[in-house]
């Protein structure tokens, strides 16, 4: 697996809309394997395509309860409310104050192509809202209260 640079604000690419990812092959699988590894070196809970300067739509996350890989994700049910500290690797030594829902429910593809929805709640609810917001050009200081 490899390290990937992680790219930091002020790059263009944050801020793009990213494409449906159409394939589910070995380059898509190399790829989310390299997210992990590099989401794991940098100590963070998620990690988006883009931050890594892929205009596709997908990300990692993990806040400690396993990896959940998410393919052309999309938010499917959202309720309650949490405000809360982020951060994001693409932004270091930087957090602020962003309201999320609670609780939210997702409809993506794992690395086959295979639909599944998984919920989240707290912590994991505000990751998957985050990375999410990352495949449309979204960064949490757009948020951040």
């Amino acid at each position: 697996m490899a390290i990937r640079n992680i790219v930091k604000i002020g790059d263009d690419v944050l801020r793009k809309v990213c494409r449906s990812q159409l394939n589910f092959d070995e380059k898509l699988h190399q790829t989310l394997d390299d997210m992990r590894d590099t989401m794991y070196k940098a100590e963070g809970v998620g990690l988006a395509a883009p931050q890594v300067g892929i205009l596709r739509r997908y990300c990692i996350v993990d806040v400690g309860d396993g990896l959940i890989e998410l393919i052309n994700p999309v938010i499917e049910k959202q309720s309650g409310k949490q405000t809360g500290q982020e951060g994001c690797l693409s932004i270091p030594e930087r957090s602020a104050e962003v309201t999320r829902p609670l609780k939210v429910t997702v409809r993506a593809q794992d690395r086959y192509g295979k639909t599944f929805t998984v919920e989240g709640e707290g912590l994991k609810a505000r990751a998957f809202c985050h990375e999410i917001d990352h495949l449309d050009g979204i960064l949490y200081i757009d948020k951040a209260e």
